[in-house]
């Protein structure tokens, strides 16, 4: 009997060391989870302490230090950060560290990720972070990013292919989804497609703004109906600089250098101050419509009037308005007295000039200088180049073009293209990669007889004119 109290009473005890000792190590454990908790809570606010004080190089690289998952709100702040500054390589380090820390993505930071990965012009990414997103969202948002992205990259019809998938998703557009489509459809002189899109716009009452409605002007200009460009103009409620400026750069894309005068004088009157943009746009103009001291008096007057200061652009407009009429070495000196003798552009602006008037003393002094600053212009390699043959220094251009090839640089090779029933066709030189390649080129290969026969039957009818 005694023998049995004793076991019952040791089993008690023995009962209550275990749960004395599972206690323990559940308050332990507590402890641990806590301490833990303090350290991530401190360090999402180092971390977005030294976001808003602009020290972003040093929250990525104490992010990557730590080694340890952040909360998603931090992370979307670091995220935003980098694109506001187009850091875009400390995006990618920071979705880098996600993956190593095992950081499980939501929605919301993919398609932070995505944005960030589209404006740096890795569409190959962001499209596999747009394919793992839940399709039946309607938010557009990740739909403007990839549209937006493919447009800056030049793939312009890969964005008009997802813009009409969106609207086949029943997917409402807004501002930002038009006026990527505007630009793409500028850049592919597409008019069918832009007033497509235009009408949707007008159809489903989006509220404009002014990014869209200088793309929209842009469009129209670009596509070559100037009237509908203008017309769309006059009915925006609100005009600003920013419409302004899309309109005047229109008229001057299509040479109307008086248009485009108008329009500022006009702008001027209704109280709209012009911007250093505007200014860019005028003196590109009286450039190509060889108005000298029209030019010379906007330029001064940036200052003098409106306390803008002129940038290298705006000196390179001011060498070309020169360099066209011939004034070679006003324009010399034009560039000796500015302070922008280091901007390769307006070095380009005096070399293609000295080009087209034949003057190869001052083409080499440009050159040598342009190529000091910038040795990557493809472009300007074959300016000089030609500048040479024109000359008749035929040794002197193959040496150019000898160097231009030893140091890597490829000019970027031109393009035609037209639109035809609402498809945009694009060649390039040696290109084949067109559906009806062989077709085209025995057209070509006909036209290109005719012209010859006719050039022939032409001679023979000149010779037997009498003089």
């Amino acid at each position: 009997m005694l023998n049995h109290i004793m076991r019952s009473q040791s089993l008690r005890l023995s009962i209550r060391n275990q749960n004395l000792v599972h206690l323990q190590k559940m308050f332990f454990s507590f402890q641990v989870e806590e301490e833990q908790q303090r350290k991530k809570e401190k360090l999402d606010k180092t971390l977005k302490g030294l976001c808003i004080t602009g020290r972003l190089k040093e929250a990525v690289g104490l992010l990557w230090r730590c080694g340890s998952q952040v909360d998603a709100k931090t992370y979307a702040v670091l995220l935003q950060e980098c694109k506001q500054r187009k850091e875009y390589g400390k995006g990618k380090r920071i979705h880098a560290q996600m993956i190593v820390a095992g950081f499980a993505l939501n929605e919301y930071l993919r398609v932070k990720l995505l944005i960030l990965y589209a404006l740096s012009g890795d569409l190959q990414t962001a499209g596999v972070l747009f394919r793992c997103l839940h399709y039946s969202s309607d938010d557009v948002i990740p739909w403007n990013a990839m549209i937006s992205g493919y447009v800056q990259k030049g793939a312009e019809q890969e964005g008009l292919k997802m813009y009409y998938e969106l609207r086949q998703r029943r997917l409402v557009p807004d501002q930002y989804t038009f006026a990527s489509v505007f630009r793409a459809c500028s850049a592919l002189a597409s008019l069918e497609h832009g007033m497509r899109a235009h009408a949707v716009m007008v159809k489903s009452r989006v509220g404009s703004n002014v990014i869209v409605n200088s793309a929209l002007v842009d469009m129209y200009f670009k596509c070559s109906s100037v009237s509908d460009g203008h017309r769309v103009f006059d009915q925006f409620s609100v005009r600003n600089v920013v419409t302004w400026t899309a309109l005047m750069s229109g008229y001057g894309y299509h040479g109307q250098v008086s248009e485009v005068l108008k329009c500022f004088d006009k702008m001027k009157e209704e109280g709209c101050r012009p911007n250093s943009v505007t200014f860019l746009v005028v003196l590109t103009s009286c450039s190509h419509g060889g108005l000298v001291d029209e030019g010379k008096r906007h330029f001064d007057s940036m200052k003098s009037e409106y306390g803008i200061e002129p940038e290298g652009q705006h000196y390179a407009a001011m060498v070309d308005i020169l360099g066209r009429a011939g004034k070679l070495q006003e324009a010399y000196e034009f560039v000796m007295k500015s302070p922008c003798k280091k901007h390769a552009p307006v070095w380009g602006s005096l070399l293609g000039a000295c080009r087209n008037h034949g003057d190869v003393k001052l083409l080499e002094l440009a050159a040598t200088k342009y190529f000091e600053l910038d040795a990557t212009n493809g472009g300007n390699y074959v300016v000089l180049a030609n500048g040479y043959a024109s000359c008749g220094f035929l040794d002197a251009a193959s040496k150019v073009r000898r160097r231009m090839e030893s140091a890597g640089v490829k000019k970027d090779p031109g393009f035609s293209q037209i639109e035809l029933q609402g498809e945009v066709h694009r060649f390039m030189k040696d290109d084949k990669s067109h559906r009806d390649s062989g077709k085209i080129f025995n057209k070509v290969q006909e036209m290109t007889s005719l012209f010859m026969d006719v050039d022939c039957c032409l001679d023979d009818l000149f010779a037997t004119c009498p003089v």
